[in-house]
């Protein structure tokens, strides 16, 4: 099973998780992706995604967090002792999202979106300062992100598989070439022949 989440005012309707759930589709594995509507509060959002995720965890539960998502993504690693993939993760996104705290709307809905400014310190409180089991990651980093800087990426994650994309985008806008790499850390029983470390 692999629990997706998606980034800031983003949604399952999101670029890469529409190409993850097509692959997954394809390979007849539909039903083993889950891609939850995060709430804007970050506590709110992780009650959620434990919710989903302890059915399965650790031994039937792989997690693939985008941006936002992967920061979210590194804690509940790090509680649920199960591998993520991380995609452009933010590192440490409380001083970008403070310039974002009031009411907006999402990316693929006219829906008002609130964030608020407690919402901020709820985000301190799922820091992880030092992820404690590198071998459990695989970072997806784009030198071109446009958004984040990938080398806070590659740093908070040393020790980590790495595959660092020279160029590209925020939104790894090519997703579709690397989905297999990302589906084969998932769960490498099931791709094999994809298993292999990349650059």
């Amino acid at each position: 099973m692999i629990l997706y989440l998606h980034g800031f005012r983003s949604s399952p309707r999101s670029f890469k998780a529409r190409v993850m759930q097509e692959r997954m589709t394809a390979a007849g594995r539909a039903g083993d992706l889950i891609c939850p509507q995060l709430p804007a509060s970050p506590k709110a959002a992780m009650e959620l995604a434990l919710l989903l995720a302890e059915r399965h965890a650790p031994h039937n539960l792989s997690i693939v967090g985008s941006s936002l998502g992967g920061f979210y993504a590194t804690w509940l690693a790090e509680r649920l002792n199960v591998r993520a993939v991380l995609l452009n993760p933010s590192v440490d996104p409380l001083i970008k999202l403070d310039k974002h705290v009031g009411v907006t709307t999402g990316w693929h809905s006219d829906e008002p979106f609130e964030f608020r400014r407690e919402y901020i310190d709820e985000l301190a409180a799922l820091k992880v300062a030092r992820i404690t089991q590198p071998e459990r990651y695989f970072l997806v980093a784009a030198t071109g992100d446009e958004v984040l800087d990938y080398r806070d990426m590659v740093a908070h994650y040393e020790g980590a598989r790495q595959h660092v994309i020279e160029g590209s985008d925020h939104a790894i806008s090519e997703f579709a070439h690397y989905v297999d790499e990302v589906l084969a850390f998932c769960q490498p029983d099931l791709h094999p022949s994809l298993g292999q470390a990349t650059s």
